[in-house]
């Protein structure tokens, strides 16, 4: 495996765990990661990113969580499964409805926003 280059924007409203979860599932979803490869010991990628050891272990929980890694005692943690493209956008949704639903939109704004999202980049697409 080549080196993890993993970038957290600290000034995001996406929370650094999410941003390090998000970019570990893409470079697994794109085959950059192979199942077998081994991720840094979460407090190497922690002091690499000057995160707290707490925030990449949680990341490190949800990529668990979501099949994607698994933490083994001898080995670390290691890419189990190449993420599907549908598991990906799954979660990118998930997080959406997230950061909508916190920032005070309702269910329905939210819907909103993805419709015109939507009709956006399908202009976009049909003009390229």
């Amino acid at each position: 495996m080549s080196e993890l280059r993993v970038v957290v924007d600290t000034r995001s409203p996406v929370p650094a765990y999410e941003q390090v979860r998000e970019q570990i599932t893409a470079l697994a979803t794109t085959g950059a990661l192979r199942e077998g490869d081994r991720l840094p010991a979460a407090r190497a990628l922690a002091a690499d990113l000057g995160l707290a050891v707490g925030t990449v272990q949680r990341a490190y929980r949800e990529l668990e969580a979501a099949g994607t890694v698994a933490s083994r005692r001898r080995t670390g943690t290691v890419v189990t499964a190449r993420v599907t493209v549908e598991e990906d956008v799954r979660w990118a949704a998930e997080g959406f409805v997230e950061r909508a639903l916190s920032s005070g939109l309702s269910p329905e704004q939210a819907l909103d926003v993805v419709r015109a999202a939507l009709v956006s980049v399908g202009r976009s697409r049909d003009r390229a």
